[in-house]
């Protein structure tokens, strides 16, 4: 009748590789977690590109004086659409011109006539031909400024 006693024996040694070791061994130290993985930092985001240089500005001509003292001088022009430029507009006129250069003159007479309303088309032609009485020569082909 061994054989009853030495079942229980085997039954018992091999049901007790099944229990976990720390089980079996109190004195044993308990396992530490893992250590936390801090998350690494983001790719730098790439610097933004910078605009573009915006365009020069190109200066807006402009009269050099006050068109106030060009309205008489403008005024007579007006009235002489049909008729030679005479001894009035050029005595108006020149004085206030005299002391601008050639470009600055024909502009400024373009400026009072756009600030009269006027017909510039019709006036402009009849200005240039006052600067040259006045002593003053626009560009060839030369247009009031838009």
């Amino acid at each position: 009748m061994r054989t009853p006693i030495l079942l229980p024996v085997l039954l018992i040694l091999s049901l007790s590789s099944l229990v976990p070791s720390s089980v079996s061994c109190p004195t044993c130290p308990t396992p530490k977690p893992p250590p936390k993985v801090k998350p690494s930092p983001p790719p730098p985001s790439p610097k933004p590109k910078p605009c573009p240089p915006s365009p020069p500005k190109i200066p807006t001509p402009h009269c050099p004086i006050d068109t106030l003292k060009l309205s008489a001088c403008v005024d007579v022009l007006g009235g002489l659409v049909h008729a030679l430029i005479g001894e009035e507009a050029t005595s108006k006129c020149c004085p206030v011109i005299s002391g601008l250069a050639d470009l600055d003159a024909a502009l400024c007479l373009c400026t009072t006539i756009k600030a009269k309303l006027l017909d510039v088309n019709v006036l402009l032609p009849i200005a240039l031909e006052l600067l040259v009485d006045c002593g003053k020569h626009a560009p060839s082909g030369y247009r009031c400024p838009a």
